[in-house]
């Protein structure tokens, strides 16, 4: 946004900018109204009724029961307002859609990196199609970081052990910034990157350019494989540990007595501690991955146990056939 010709705002690039900017006006206009009422009425009142003798007394003023509800009523209301209407673009913004394109971003000192479903990954730049939502799902690998789309209007902290989320959806092609808004060390101010809002044509153009090493769900499945957990976790249930097939999404018992929604957080608990929460009927035997595995590699293990249960709310779509890779011209 441009005044007079100088860039002052952000460009509006997400459905619910104009949304952020028109609560933030009016916030703006309210609070400064009243500042500059107070700031005149002090001015005026304080040049009116100064002293203008020695030993001058003022008179005496009696209250004004209807002039104070005035006063409290007014601000109670224009607050009320605010609160509503700022609860209204939160829950908007704070709820993705259903068919919202899923993106995993990981904060590390100093950058950002990104990977799609597909298997392409970014550093410090991120590729989304205009015109369809866009959820992000966000963990750091050391400290907190906070990832700001400035021109989308939307920013959420990234905090080791957590997963939090955001979404957007972009509406108009171009390149934008992206920051960390936490400061987070040395080179908190190089923790920059861009995103590279593309028609939807030329975003499957770019898919085709990437992606080698198959999708996020089957680099998990080679993890998988790798750390042997396909030893212990057989689809049958007879393994030593509980079977994953169709477990996203339900609720298991535990060996304590309580019970635990299968979901990303629990199945990241489950990898790095194992020995928090230990499935009813089986031993604590599977070894903790705490500092053994990159935050990467234990998104793409997710991924693939969330791939199979392909029926759950919360499973990635089934992972397509790997391309092979494209030929160098």
């Amino acid at each position: 946004m441009k005044i007079f010709g100088v860039p002052v705002f952000p460009d509006q690039a997400s459905t619910f900018a104009k949304d952020v900017d028109a609560l933030y006006f009016f916030i703006l206009a309210v609070c400064s109204f009243f500042a500059l009422t107070v700031a005149i009425s002090v001015i005026y009142f304080g040049l009116r009724y100064r002293r203008k003798r020695e030993g001058q007394v003022g008179a005496r003023i009696e209250g004004s029961l209807p002039l104070e509800l005035l006063w409290s009523v007014i601000p109670t209301v224009i607050a009320m307002v605010m609160f509503g209407w700022g609860a209204s673009v939160f829950y908007h913004i704070r709820r993705p859609p259903d068919d919202a394109m899923h993106i995993y971003a990981v904060g590390k000192q100093w950058m950002w990196k990104f990977q799609h479903l597909e298997g392409q990954r970014e550093i410090n730049e991120l590729h989304i199609p205009a015109g369809r939502p866009i959820k992000v799902t966000i963990s750091s690998e050391d400290v907190v970081h906070s990832l700001y789309f400035p021109s989308f209007r939307t920013k959420i902290d990234a905090i080791p052990g957590r997963y939090t989320e955001l979404w957007f959806e972009a509406t108009t092609p171009g390149t934008y910034h992206l920051f960390c808004a936490e400061y987070c060390g040395t080179n908190h101010a190089g923790m920059i990157g861009s995103v590279t809002v593309l028609e939807p044509a030329q975003y499957q153009a770019w898919l085709q350019g990437g992606g080698e090493s198959g999708t996020m769900a089957q680099r998990g499945a080679r993890l998988f494989e790798a750390h042997a957990c396909n030893s212990c976790h057989l689809e049958s249930g007879q393994g030593r540990g509980p079977s994953l097939k169709n477990i996203v999404g339900t609720t298991v018992e535990l060996e304590d007595g309580n019970t635990a929604v299968v979901d990303d957080a629990y199945l990241r608990e489950s990898i790095l501690t194992s020995q928090a929460k230990i499935v009813k009927g089986f031993k604590p035997l599977m070894p903790t991955f705490q500092g053994l595995i990159s935050e990467e590699n234990l998104l793409a293990l997710i991924e693939h146990v969330k791939s199979m249960s392909p029926n759950a709310s919360t499973a990635a779509p089934a992972a397509p056939p790997a391309r092979p890779p494209a030929e160098k011209k």
